[in-house]
């Protein structure tokens, strides 16, 4: 009789990231496929809000998840995973900044904004009223006009901080600065849009 005792498979998702991570870089690509399940919608919004652009917030995620397995061996702490790929996906963001045209003029489509703005309103939930969807509606667009106006690197230390819940410490690996930087440029962002965005207040 065959006394063996049955395979247990454990799936990505019964498990901590650092463990998922690790298989990864072991070339698991259940594993990977897992991590992008849970990171590409996040740095997505990342990568739209820094850019106003769609088509290049889903260039700047597309590459960076191509570099982020082809690099993800050399990452020498499977828990430092998130902190990794959120800087990689900024300095794109920035990278992609840089190499705009100080005259592009960007077309913002509200819509597009509104389903991937979660959280980065003040205010009640529509609930199904047209009035409450369209000031909605409206704030987003503010805000969406108020990032725009801020310094790369400081919106950058807002969205990150502010959206994302990055630490200080984080913040300022990816942005290569110090902390109290970090916290200067956090400031100076916060006063400037609570001054633009006043009059939904």
């Amino acid at each position: 009789m065959d006394r063996r005792e049955p395979v247990v498979v454990i799936r990505p998702h019964e498990l901590d990231e650092p463990t998922v991570v690790a298989r990864a870089q072991d070339g698991d690509l259940d594993a990977f496929e897992y991590l992008v399940g849970e990171y590409q919608g996040k740095l997505f919004r990342l990568a739209f809000r820094m850019l106003n652009d769609r088509g290049e917030a889903e260039d700047v995620v597309q590459e960076t998840l191509v570099a982020c397995w082809r690099k993800l061996p050399l990452l020498t702490h499977a828990q430092a995973f998130g902190g990794w790929i959120y800087q990689m996906t900024t300095n794109r963001c920035l990278d992609t900044l840089r190499r705009r045209s100080t005259h592009r003029e960007i077309i913002q489509e509200p819509a597009t904004l509104e389903a991937t703005a979660d959280c980065t309103f003040i205010g009640p939930e529509s609930g199904g009223d047209p009035a409450c969807a369209t000031e909605i509606s409206l704030q987003l667009d503010g805000l969406a006009a108020a990032l725009e106006t801020l310094p790369p690197t400081q919106r950058a230390c807002w969205l990150l901080r502010e959206i994302h819940g990055r630490s200080y410490a984080e913040i300022a690996s990816t942005l290569k600065v110090t902390e109290q930087i970090v916290r200067g440029r956090l400031a100076r962002a916060r006063i400037q849009l609570a001054e633009k965005m006043s009059p939904w207040r």
